[in-house]
């Protein structure tokens, strides 16, 4: 597949959600939760949907194409060292984590139906989540570790409710190769 024929729908939305959660990560609900905890999982149904449809090669384009919004929006609105250090922590756990939902995805596609996007989401997820928060906030204290684990059952939580938008928006949307084909592509 050619960068001309990427699914833009599914680039646009990953980069609205990564906007967005690049936003919402500032506005705290309390004093253990930020508001993009809710919106950042969101990535993860893009991705499963974008592989799912048009299978593990594409996906990882619209993985890097999200990475590439993703830092260049975070290094934009960093106003600080420690805004870029955030900015380099949740981009490299962004691209790790989401390339591995994309590998641990096309492994499992052929299980039933929600197999793949919660075991890819739960694993990619935890490596998303201890990724960022060690590398953004290592040797500045620990008050960080409850709001990292908080951060985890939260996207675990979305996770989980992101199975029934993707079980009705995985039968509606044409598959464009079918599944040999698509693991054939990885």
């Amino acid at each position: 597949m050619t960068f001309a024929r990427i699914p833009w729908h599914f680039v646009a939305a990953m980069a609205i959600i990564v906007a967005a959660s690049n936003y919402l990560v500032t506005i705290p609900i309390n004093s253990w939760l930020v508001w993009g905890s809710l919106t950042y999982p969101v990535a993860f149904l893009v991705t499963d949907l974008t592989n799912r449809v048009y299978g593990a090669a594409t996906a990882r384009k619209v993985v890097l194409v999200g990475f590439i919004v993703g830092v260049a929006l975070s290094v934009y609105l960093a106003t600080d060292a420690a805004g870029l250090r955030i900015a380099a922590a949740s981009g490299a756990a962004f691209l790790i984590a989401q390339m591995m939902d994309v590998s641990v995805f096309n492994r499992l596609r052929q299980h039933i139906w929600w197999v793949a996007p919660i075991v890819s989401s739960a694993l990619s997820s935890f490596v998303d989540n201890t990724l960022f928060w060690v590398l953004a906030f290592a040797g500045q204290g620990d008050w960080w570790h409850m709001p990292m684990v908080t951060d985890l059952a939260v996207k675990w939580g979305v996770a989980l409710a992101a199975l029934l938008p993707y079980g009705v928006l995985a039968r509606i949307l044409p598959s464009k190769v079918d599944d040999q084909a698509r693991s054939a592509l990885s």
